[in-house]
């Protein structure tokens, strides 16, 4: 049986890796890279630090307009398809590297699977929101990880199509959690006495006032907060005139996933937009504040380790100064072998 994964953006190179184990000895797996993420810490040094063959196909798409990315894509990934002819196209998450791949597939009558299917945060002003959405709908098979994320699946009319596998995430954050726990710290912090932030969503970084509230909570923290700056907010920060650094507040580049995994380990808090990032600080018991409105991953707020906050300084500094969590071994994503019932669903409809 021929299997064709197709990645591009950081987490989705996470969640291919446990895939891409589960694979060997059992199906022929292609691996498809878009591009989307071409710089090595957000592509190339993904696939080394976690053990994935290198990709078998890099379409070196790059960065664009939705439209123009999405467009390229398609007519990339569409012609890897009538050249490989696979079994079934593989698409993870909610990437626009997930939409033009499971389009092209059905365009082409190949049966596609959605790994990370039903997850919603019901704004539609998220394009990962869109993704998602088109995606489950196009989709033959919808590989969800949580419970909550098959009932929004059967609310929607796909229930048949659908199969609770776990949260892939979880596969490969236990092992490099157990491999990186005596590794040390990033420079200059120690162990529970320092936070760490991520920022990246449009509504967050291209609104200048929201943008400034989000920086000025930030340096207000009573600890230092490692800033993990994709270069685009660098950029889109210097364009708005907005700084990066003062107060409690340090810019460091982005860290390769061990270690950040590592620094979430250490970290007394997680200050993020990023839907991966606040579950695994859940994972991790790091508690997390979480800058947006809604969350996908809803059981992380139910079970107390998350909050949602409004992109403003004083709401910021009060969620992230809350009391630690209560103590919980609730397993809401699963035991670790999502990835193994991944291959299995496949294999089983050959």
């Amino acid at each position: 049986m021929k299997i064709l994964s197709v990645v591009g953006a950081r987490p989705q190179f996470v969640k291919l890796a446990p895939v891409a184990h589960a694979m060997v000895g059992r199906a022929e797996h292609i691996v498809v890279h878009t591009g989307q993420h071409y710089d090595e810490l957000m592509s190339d040094v993904f696939f080394r630090d976690l053990g994935i063959p290198a990709p078998d196909v890099n379409l070196a798409i790059g960065s664009g307009n939705h439209g123009a990315q999405t467009g390229a894509m398609l007519e990339g990934i569409e012609q890897v398809l009538l050249e490989r002819r696979p079994d079934w196209v593989l698409v993870y998450g909610d990437t626009n590297s997930t939409l033009a791949a499971a389009v092209a597939a059905i365009k082409l009558h190949i049966p596609v699977a959605h790994l990370e299917a039903g997850l919603r945060s019901f704004n539609r002003r998220m394009p990962e929101e869109h993704n998602r959405v088109l995606t489950d709908h196009a989709s033959d098979l919808l590989l969800a990880p949580t419970a909550v994320a098959a009932a929004h699946l059967s609310n929607e009319g796909l229930a048949e199509k659908t199969v609770v596998v776990g949260d892939v995430m979880t596969d490969v954050l236990t092992g490099v959690r157990d491999r990186v726990a005596g590794d040390p710290l990033p420079d200059l912090v120690s162990e529970g006495d320092y936070y760490v932030a991520t920022i990246h969503r449009p509504d967050n970084t291209d609104d200048a006032d929201h943008l400034r509230g989000i920086v000025d909570g930030l340096a207000a923290l009573d600890k230092p907060v490692l800033l993990l700056a994709h270069p685009r907010l660098v950029h889109t920060a210097e364009r708005l005139g907005v700084a990066l650094e003062g107060g409690s507040l340090q810019t460091r580049a982005p860290l390769a996933y061990p270690q950040l995994v590592r620094a979430v380990m250490g970290a007394a808090g997680v200050i993020t937009d990023s839907g991966g990032l606040q579950k695994e600080a859940f994972l991790l018991r790091t508690p997390a504040t979480t800058v947006r409105p809604e969350t996908e991953w809803v059981e992380t707020v139910d079970l107390g380790w998350n909050v949602l906050v409004a992109p403003e300084r004083d709401a910021i500094v009060e969620a992230v100064h809350r009391p630690v969590p209560h103590a919980t071994e609730e397993t809401p994503y699963g035991d670790g072998s999502a990835a193994v019932r991944v291959v299995d669903e496949l294999l089983a409809r050959s």
